[in-house]
């Protein structure tokens, strides 16, 4: 859980707007750009990272990236379940939807009212063309066949 006084995001607007135009997973980023966690909370591991920035390993991002889904190979290059795991397994081919920032755990509540109010008309815009693009799998073809596997 983040700090109870977060990042105003119009102090870092500017390097929040560069990390989310990137073309790669940002949740790692936008983590190192949240007030951390707060010094009372500790998790049961060797380690203690308590009042600390590092990643949970949680997984959240990983099992939301819809990239992924269409491409579940590349999961098997790393067990690591972590956002740099995922940025090195995603790269370039990241589909800059922010999911990932939405369900990391770490990242300030203040930068995710941010992608909402600010970015996610643009997200869904850029996903909307992607459907309809012949290079991109259907997506619609994509869900029936998850959908036939349960």
């Amino acid at each position: 859980m983040p700090l109870r006084i977060q990042i105003n995001t119009k102090e870092i607007e500017g390097i929040l707007n560069e990390i989310l135009n990137t073309k790669s997973p940002p949740v790692g980023r936008c983590r190192l750009l949240s007030s951390g966690f707060s010094p009372a909370h500790a998790l049961n591991i060797m380690e203690d990272i308590s009042g600390h920035k590092e990643c949970l390993g949680c997984g959240n991002c990983i099992d939301i990236c819809p990239f992924l889904s269409r491409e579940p190979s590349r999961r098997e290059k790393t067990e690591q379940r972590t956002s740099m795991a995922l940025e090195s397994i995603v790269g370039e081919d990241c589909d800059q939807c922010d999911a990932c920032i939405m369900v990391c755990p770490q990242v300030d509540t203040t930068i995710k009212h941010y992608v909402v109010n600010h970015r996610m008309l643009e997200v869904m815009s850029r996903l909307e063309q992607r459907i309809g693009d012949e290079d991109e799998p259907d997506l619609d073809l994509f869900l029936e066949e998850a959908l036939s596997q349960t």
